[in-house]
């Protein structure tokens, strides 16, 4: 139960007392766990709160920021990681498109990564900035690996003078890269 919370951008507030935000979606999340809870025996209750004063408000956002700072940080580490995964195999010289796929697929765990906690911060600030830098730098890395890869293997797009196979639905295609972002 408490990973679906986690999972949700619950807080804890106390052994076995957590706290979210006011939403259709975790209203829902709250009724699905009270009913498995329920069904199993145990008892649950829901409670909408409010806090008393200012003071106690920012006490309850600091912990959700913490929470996501942590996060956010585990997402810089992992993206530093797969920076320096490019790095390596490029000083290597390893442009193959198996190597392609596995950065590749790298970068989307990444990406998907970031949505779940972005969805799951409820009071974004500069952290969320810095961490949608730090997927762009990743996205950048992956493009030039990729288009070192293409040049490699001698296939070349004249017709917008980057490379890449023609196909954009061709799983290694720099074109897919391409309409990542934009």
């Amino acid at each position: 139960m408490w990973r679906r919370l986690r999972a949700a951008g619950a807080a804890s507030v106390l052994n076995g007392a957590w706290i979210l935000t006011a939403t259709d979606d975790h209203k829902a999340l709250y009724a699905g766990l009270v009913e498995m809870v329920r069904t199993q025996g145990g008892s649950a209750n829901v409670f909408v709160v409010t806090a008393v004063n200012e003071e106690e408000e920012q006490a309850i956002v600091a912990r959700f920021q913490a929470d996501r700072a942590r996060e956010y940080d585990e997402f810089a580490e992992r993206s530093s990681e797969f920076l320096a995964e490019i790095e390596k195999e490029t000083k290597r010289r390893k442009f193959t498109f198996a190597e392609l796929e596995e950065i590749e697929d790298d970068f989307d765990k990444l990406s998907a990564w970031l949505a779940k906690i972005k969805a799951r911060d409820f009071f974004p600030g500069a952290r969320m900035q810095q961490a949608d830098e730090i997927l762009k730098t990743c996205d950048t890395a992956l493009r030039t690996f990729a288009d070192e890869v293409y040049a490699q293997e001698g296939i070349v797009d004249t017709n917008d003078g980057g490379t890449g196979p023609l196909d954009p639905d061709t799983p290694n295609s720099s074109k897919r890269g391409k309409s990542r972002n934009g």
